[in-house]
């Protein structure tokens, strides 16, 4: 009997020492998670932000779709303006010489180490896409592009998309997006930043 009642201790010990692992582990694990995909998901939307701005300096608005983005990106060039001294007025700084050269935005793109063929992949995503828009409005009196890529952390949380985590960090909520750009206004800030 005596070694029953000891037993018994010694398990309710051990699943309560379980248990408070288990509590303690828990909000660490998500919190880990949940940074490390956060960041993988904030540094390809600024390889997405790279890709419109240079779609832009290109064509003059943002893309609407990753199929149009990959194509204007795989097949155009990026417009430079180069600045120099006009030879037949030396050291005079109002005469200036502007000339456009133009490079390879496939191959700046790959300098850069960002691969077109998977960027509208959300990290962590399982099959997950970024939405995309892009639109013109007027925005004090001047007619501008504007754009907004998007998706939203239960997309890429996998196990930790449950509303449950919240009680792990106030501000966590599955159905929040992550995001850069805004459709009603024009800016290219991203909300993770």
């Amino acid at each position: 009997m005596k070694y029953a009642l000891n037993l018994i201790i010694l398990l309710a010990i051990g699943a309560l020492a379980y248990l408070l692992y288990y509590n303690i582990k828990e909000p660490i694990d998500f919190r880990t998670e949940k940074d490390l995909r956060l960041r993988a998901v904030g540094e390809k939307l600024s390889d997405i932000r790279t890709c419109q701005e240079i779609y832009r300096d290109i064509t003059g608005r943002f893309a609407n779709s990753f199929d149009s983005l990959s194509l204007v990106l795989s097949r155009d060039s990026i417009p430079f303006e180069k600045v120099s001294e006009d030879p037949d007025f030396p050291g005079d700084e109002s005469k200036f010489i502007y000339t456009t050269i133009y490079s390879s935005a496939k191959d700046s793109i790959e300098n850069m180490g960002i691969d077109l063929s998977s960027l509208a992949d959300v990290p962590y995503g399982d099959g997950s896409k970024f939405a995309i828009a892009s639109d013109t409005m007027t925005y004090q009196k001047t007619l501008v592009s504007v754009t907004e890529t998007s998706t939203r952390f239960k997309d890429f949380m996998g196990i930790y998309a449950s509303p449950r985590y919240a009680k792990f960090d106030n501000t966590y909520d599955p159905n929040k997006m992550v995001k850069f750009g805004d459709m009603g206004k024009p800016v290219l800030t991203g909300n993770w930043e």
